[in-house]
């Protein structure tokens, strides 16, 4: 088969205007839904009593409740036209979804870091996700509207940039480019910036699995023990589990370790030799339930603490793979298992992948995912951003989103064909993210009716970790 020329590429990826006009993008659709409904359908599944724990994250302010409802934006996404140039997308792009880790080069960089959502999707849903996570991000530090909408035009600006750089490079070149904080820190624009990324180069070093072993474990006789901690850490079948007791009967004593043998034997055939030769020098410790982010809480996720024969530990997260809400709202391919999507979508977006990637099917038929828990992992504190430091996060973000579309896709150069060399289709996503913020904000306060009127259960970390004190 005959490969299209660059000429034939670049003029497919302006035909794509026809389909979607750039100025079309500013419109968020009419958006006649209830958010509850939705929210309600992306829980169906979860962990019961783990559910108004959900709640109670989403309902810390609307830049929160926005990190947990990745199904009610690609709901409203599904109404508008795209423009066709479909992909792999991380399909829940917004920007606490963007973090640090160490390669298995031990190279520190920084990356797209969740993809429970990863989809075939349009290029321009991941952009629309992170430019309103942007807006709800400057109103959520008081910063005013001018900032927010400077905010946006800054992250689509810089992809639009960097998709151009990346559409001049060959595949192999642009297979192996990594963004490492060496290079973040080489392209900050002032020295704040600078310090920032030296800071957190510093922070993410730190973050080892021998760190994480002395905070959250016990060693007993010739045995580490992970210490309950709930609602955030406990025990399937322990006193301070929070599983129901016909579900926590599939792990109970004894039944559990043959799970995982299971499991794990199914895990070890997706990976490399040599990685199933590296694990084997491992061995199990302790199995418990672990609770994090927002959006994810409610989803079955294990973290296991293995030890290699000299004591040095690895934690892994055995999580449950639900299916995307981007497939849910878009016409694809069958699935053949929803933690094969996660892991084959995280190696096409990410510069590089954990080691221990694979995916595996648990007890009830339902599919996992495995990874490292924690390996110099980093994630950023927006808190404590000003507008100086969210600016250069924004860029940051943009850049990799540009970069993992580019790589994933082979498509650098339809979407910078489409996207142009002006500023139509930044002031576009301009437009639709403060309109969308504004969205995302009444849906918030139709949230709130609903937990504080009985009609969703929502409850903080502080207030379920009293249940279990003496």
């Amino acid at each position: 088969m005959k490969a299209s020329t660059i000429a034939e590429r670049e003029a497919r990826g302006r035909a794509a205007r026809e389909r979607s006009k750039r100025s079309s993008h500013r419109a968020t659709g009419e958006l006649h839904r209830n958010p509850i409904e939705l929210i309600r359908q992306s829980s169906a599944g979860c962990v019961e009593k783990l559910v108004p724990l959900r709640y109670g994250r989403m309902a810390a302010s609307p830049f929160a409740f926005f990190g947990g409802t990745a199904i009610v934006q690609a709901h409203d996404l599904s109404k508008v036209h795209d423009t066709g140039l479909v992909m792999p997308i991380c399909g829940d792009g917004h920007l606490m979804n963007f973090g640090g880790f160490a390669t298995p080069e031990r190279q520190l960089v920084f990356d797209l870091n969740d993809f429970d959502e990863v989809a075939l999707g349009p290029f321009e849903w991941d952009l629309k996700r992170l430019s309103a996570s942007l807006v709800l991000a400057a109103r959520h530090l008081r910063l005013s509207r001018g900032t927010a909408e400077n905010l946006v035009m800054t992250a689509v600006t810089q992809y639009r940039d960097r998709m151009a750089q990346y559409a001049q490079r060959g595949a192999l070149e642009l297979w192996y480019d990594r963004i490492t904080f060496d290079l973040m820190a080489e392209a900050a624009l002032n020295q704040e910036r600078r310090r920032a990324v030296r800071r957190g180069m510093e922070k993410t070093a730190s973050r080892t699995h021998e760190s994480l072993l002395e905070k959250i474990a016990g060693h007993h006789g010739d045995h580490w023990t992970i210490r309950d901690a709930p609602p955030a850490l406990f025990h399937v079948r322990g006193r301070d589990t929070l599983f129901a007791a016909e579900e926590s009967e599939t792990f109970r004593e004894g039944n559990s370790r043959k799970m995982l043998e299971r499991m794990w034997g199914e895990y070890l055939e997706t990976m490399s030799h040599d990685r199933r030769e590296l694990l084997g020098h491992f061995t199990v410790q302790d199995i418990v339930f672990k609770v994090a982010g927002v959006g994810g809480v409610g989803a079955r996720c294990l973290a296991v603490l293995l030890v290699d024969h000299m004591g040095n530990p690895l934690f892994m997260q055995v999580k449950e793979a639900r299916p995307s809400v981007v497939g849910q709202f878009r016409k694809s391919a069958p699935i053949r298992h929803e933690g094969e999507r996660i892991a084959q979508g995280q190696r096409m977006l990410q510069a590089a992948s954990d080691v221990f990637l694979g995916w595996a099917t648990g007890p009830l038929g339902r599919p996992y995912y495995f990874r490292q828990l924690r390996d110099m992992k980093l994630a950023a504190n927006i808190e404590m951003f000003d507008s100086n430091l969210l600016d250069g996060y924004a860029r940051l973000c943009a850049w990799i989103m540009a970069r993992a579309h580019a790589k994933a896709s082979g498509q650098a150069i339809e979407i910078s064909a489409y996207i142009g060399r002006g500023d139509q289709f930044a002031q576009a996503l301009t437009g639709y993210a403060t309109t969308y913020a504004d969205q995302v904000e009444r849906d918030y306060d139709v949230f709130l009716k609903a937990c504080r009127s009985g009609v969703l259960q929502a409850r903080t970390d502080e207030d379920m970790a009293a249940d279990f004190r003496v």
